[in-house]
C-alpha cells in the first residue's frame, strides 16, 4: 500500500517546475507555500533558476540533499512520466500531479498517459494524487501544496486555532469544488483538517484518503464532491467503517442528469453510474447528501460539535425574542419531518413564571424581546432543553450585533457544555464575523439559513437512528453452495429471456414461489392442470420472445370451464403467432387466478458500477405515472426491507386505507428478502428480473407473484 502519511504529512517537499513568475500557476502554488509557518524543509525543482523566491533551487529532484517525502509537480504532461520516473528512482514517496491535460479531455493519448501514470505508482508503490488536480492544504500542519486562492491569504489561521475537535476534511475530484467548500466553510469557523482534490484520479481515489483520514483519527466528518466511483469494494468497505466509527460523509454526486454526466466525462474522464444505484449505496451507509456547498457545510457544522451526543429523536424545541421568527423556523422544521410539540407543564411553569402575559411558553417559546434581555438565551435554552419532551432545541436569535451577548458568555459555554440534548444557533438577520466566533467558540453549530437549520437537526437525528440499526443488525450475507451450485446448472444453457415458467422453477431454489400451475402443450394439458387448481384459472403464452404476454393478447383471465380454457388456448396460440410469427412458442401457463390485494412491482438490475440493486414500488399506475419506488443494494436484511416500504409515498396503503385491511407488510418483506439473497449469489449471470404484479394480500395472507421473468447475461 503506498504510503499516504508521506503525501499529506511530509517532512520535505520538492515543487517540481517551480518559479519566481508569481502570475503563473507553477510560481502562485511556490508562493502559497511558502506563505504559511510549515515546519517541513521545501525544495525548489528548476532547471532555469539558481534561486526560487528566496530558496535555492536544484536542477533535478536527484540532486537534492536528502530523501524527499512529497513531489509536487506541474510540469508540461508530455514530460510527467519521465519526471515520475526520476521521482521513483530517487526514492520520492508520494507525488501530488497539478498538471492537466490527460483523459479528462477524452482524447486516447490523455487516456494512455493516464495509465501510464497508475503503472508507475505501482511500480514504485508510489502514493500519487491527480493529474489535473488543485493540490491539497493540511491545515493542521499548515501546508499548502496547491495554487488555490482560497488558502493564500494569511490574515486569518488556515483552520479555527480554539477547536481541538471535530475536524472536517473536503475531498473533491475538483479542485475548485474542494477549496470551494472551505471557502463556504471557514468564514462560518467550520474546523477544516484537510482540503484534498483529487482530480483524475490515476492511482489514489477520493475513498483512499478517507480510509486514510479514519485510520488517523484526526477527522469526524467528511464532505466530498464525487464525480464517480472508480472501484465499488474500497467504497463499500470505506463507507461501512465510517458509519461504524459514527464518522459521517456529507456529499454532493454530480452525474444525475445528462449534463452533469457530460460535464464529469470532460472534466476528470469519470464516467459516472446511474445515479439511483449511487443513492441506494448512500442511503444504506447513512452517507448524506447535500444541495450545495452552505447545505454541506452546516450540517457538517452540526456533527463538528455533536457527533458523539446526536438527537434522540426529532422532536425540537425553539425559543427566540422573535415570535414571527420562532413560528417560521416551527414551519420549517414541521415541513422537513420533525416534530415540533407542546412542551410540559413543568417546564412550561417554570418558563411562564419569567414570561409577561402576552408571551408563550407551549413551543415555539415567544419570550420576547424583553424577556430575552433579563433571561438570556443561553438560560431559556437551558430549560427548554430540560423538557422530556424535546430532542434537541433551536435558538432563534438576531446575531446583527456580538455585544447583544456579552453579558451571558460563559453562561452559554456552560450551557453548551452541560446538556446532552444538541442546542443550535440560528440568526434572522446578518451576523457579524464577531457573533459567529463567539457562538462556535461556546459550542454552538451557528446557522444563517434556516432550512439548512432544520435539515442539519434531522440528518443528526436519521444518522443516529440508522447506524444505531446498523451495528445492532446481524450479518445478513449467507453462503448456501449446494442451492447455488444446483441454480447455476440449470441456468448453464439459458440466454436472454427466461419465461414465467422457468423463472419460478429457478426461484423456487430460494423458496420463492410463483404459484401453482403448469405448462400446457396442448389443449388437453390445459384442461387437466386447471381440474387440479381450485377456482378460475388464467392461461398465458410463454415464449422467450415474448417478454410482455398481453401486447400480443397472450394472456386471458378469469376462466371456469372446460370450453372457456380450450378456446382460450387456441385463441392465445393464434394470436401470439399472428404477432409474432417467428417467436419460439414453448406453451401456455395455466396458473389459479390470483386474490385481491395490493399490486407492487419487485425486481433486479445489474448496475454497471455497484452490481446487483433491488427496485420496489407500488404497481400499476404508482410505478408507471408516479414512479414511486425505492432502489436497494442486495442482499438486505428484513429491516432493510420494511424500511425502504416506509419510505415510498403510497407507504399508507400497505397500513390500509378507507376502510381497507392492513397488507401483509411481512411477507412482502420476507419476499424482498429471499430475492435480494438470489441476486446478489448471481449478479454474474443475472442481467435483471421483474416480479410484476407481486399481489400483497390481507395482513396474514401472504402474497401472490402473478407474473415474473429472468433475464440473464450470456454464460460461458
Amino acid at each position: 500500500m503506498p504510503d499516504i502519511n508521506a503525501l499529506l504529512n511530509p517532512t520535505t517537499v520538492a515543487v517540481i517546475g517551480a518559479s519566481n513568475d508569481k502570475s503563473i500557476i507553477r510560481g502562485r502554488a511556490m508562493e502559497v507555500l511558502l506563505s504559511h509557518p510549515y515546519r517541513g524543509r521545501i525544495y525548489p525543482i528548476s532547471r532555469s533558476a539558481q534561486q526560487v523566491q528566496g530558496l535555492k533551487a536544484f536542477s533535478s529532484v536527484e540532486l537534492v540533499p536528502e530523501q524527499i517525502d512529497l513531489a509536487l509537480i506541474i510540469i508540461p504532461a508530455e514530460f510527467i512520466l519521465e519526471e515520475l520516473e526520476r521521482c521513483g528512482n530517487s526514492g520520492v514517496k508520494a507525488a501530488q500531479i497539478i498538471t492537466a491535460g490527460f483523459a479528462e479531455g477524452g482524447d486516447r493519448k490523455g487516456k494512455k498517459l493516464q495509465l501510464k501514470i497508475s503503472e508507475i505508482a505501482i511500480k514504485f508503490d508510489m502514493a500519487i494524487s491527480g493529474p489535473n488536480s488543485e493540490g491539497f492544504a493540511n491545515t493542521l500542519k499548515s501546508l499548502c501544496p496547491t495554487f488555490s486562492p482560497a488558502v493564500a491569504e494569511t490574515s486569518n489561521s488556515l483552520t479555527p486555532e480554539y477547536r481541538k475537535s471535530g475536524f472536517v476534511a473536503a475531498i473533491a475530484q475538483s479542485g475548485g469544488s474542494g477549496f470551494g467548500l472551505y471557502d463556504q466553510g471557514r468564514p462560518k469557523e467550520l474546523p477544516f483538517s484537510y482540503v484534498i482534490t483529487t482530480g483524475n484520479e490515476a492511482a489514489l481515489e477520493t475513498f483512499h484518503f478517507v480510509d486514510y483520514l479514519l485510520d488517523e483519527g484526526k477527522t469526524d466528518a467528511f464532505l466530498l464532491f464525487l464525480e464517480d466511483v472508480k472501484t465499488p469494494a474500497l467504497f463499500e468497505r470505506t463507507a461501512e467503517k465510517a458509519l461504524r466509527a459514527g464518522k459521517p460523509i456529507i456529499l454532493t454526486k454530480i452525474g444525475k442528469s445528462e449534463a452533469g454526466r457530460r460535464a464529469a466525462q470532460s472534466h476528470t474522464g469519470a464516467m459516472t453510474g446511474a445515479y439511483d444505484a449511487y443513492k441506494a449505496m448512500f442511503q444504506r451507509y447513512g452517507i448524506i447528501e447535500g444541495k450545495d456547498r452552505e447545505e454541506m457545510c452546516d450540517i457538517a457544522a452540526g456533527f463538528s460539535h455533536f457527533g458523539n451526543r446526536l438527537p434522540l429523536g426529532k422532536r425540537v424545541g425553539i425559543c427566540s425574542g422573535s415570535g414571527g421568527s420562532a413560528g417560521w423556523m416551527a414551519e420549517t422544521c414541521t415541513a422537513i419531518g420533525l416534530e415540533v410539540p407542546l412542551l410540559d407543564d413543568a417546564t412550561r411553569n417554570r418558563i411562564d413564571s419569567h414570561l409577561p402575559h402576552y408571551a408563550t411558553s407551549q413551543n415555539p417559546v415567544d419570550a420576547t424581546a424583553g424577556s430575552i434581555r433579563k433571561i438570556g438565551y443561553s438560560v431559556l435554552g437551558e430549560w427548554v432543553s430540560q423538557s422530556p419532551e424535546v430532542d434537541s432545541i433551536i435558538i432563534v436569535t438576531s446575531a446583527r450585533h456580538a455585544h447583544s451577548f456579552s453579558g451571558e458568555g460563559d453562561d452559554l459555554a456552560r450551557v453548551a457544555r452541560g446538556t446532552k440534548k444538541p442546542i443550535v444557533m440560528c440568526t434572522y438577520t446578518s451576523p457579524s464575523p464577531e457573533s459567529t466566533m463567539m457562538f462556535n467558540k461556546a459550542g454552538y453549530p451557528f446557522f444563517t439559513n434556516m432550512p439548512n437549520c432544520a435539515r442539519t437537526i434531522r440528518e443528526m437525528a436519521d444518522y443516529k437512528i440508522l447506524r444505531d440499526a446498523f451495528l445492532a443488525a446481524p450479518e445478513i450475507r449467507t453462503s448456501n453452495p449446494a442451492r447455488e451450485k444446483a441454480v447455476r446448472k440449470v441456468i448453464a444453457n439459458q440466454y436472454g429471456v427466461l419465461t414465467e415458467y422457468e423463472t419460478g422453477k429457478i426461484l423456487g431454489h430460494y423458496d420463492i414461489d410463483l404459484g401453482r400451475g403448469g405448462l400446457a402443450k396442448s389443449t388437453e394439458d390445459a384442461i387437466a392442470i386447471a381440474e387440479g387448481i381450485s377456482g378460475p384459472v388464467a392461461l398465458k403464452v410463454q415464449s422467450p420472445n415474448i417478454p410482455h404476454k398481453s401486447d400480443v393478447g397472450g394472456v386471458i383471465l378469469n376462466l371456469d370451464t372446460e370450453t372457456e380454457i380450450k378456446d382460450a388456448f387456441n385463441q392465445i396460440l393464434a394470436s401470439a403467432k399472428q404477432h409474432c410469427p417467428s417467436a419460439d412458442l414453448d406453451g401456455v401457463l395455466v396458473k389459479p387466478m390470483a386474490k385481491d390485494g395490493v399490486e407492487f412491482i419487485l425486481g433486479l438490475k445489474h448496475d454497471d458500477v455497484f452490481g446487483m440493486m433491488m427496485l420496489v414500488g407500488l404497481g400499476g399506475i404508482f410505478v408507471e405515472v408516479l414512479r414511486d419506488r425505492v432502489i436497494l443494494p442486495t442482499p438486505i436484511s428484513i429491516d432493510e426491507a420494511l424500511r425502504a416500504l416506509s419510505r415510498l409515498k403510497g407507504s399508507a396503503i400497505l397500513d390500509g386505507v378507507r376502510r381497507r385491511p392492513a397488507a401483509d407488510k411481512i411477507a412482502l418483506a420476507e419476499l424482498m428478502v429471499k430475492l435480494s439473497h438470489f441476486g446478489s449469489d448471481f449478479s454474474d449471470i443475472i442481467a435483471e428480473i421483474d416480479l410484476n404484479p407481486v399481489i400483497v394480500h390481507e395482513e396474514g395472507h401472504g402474497v401472490t407473484i402473478a407474473d415474473g421473468l429472468i433475464v440473464t447475461f450470456s454464460v460461458n
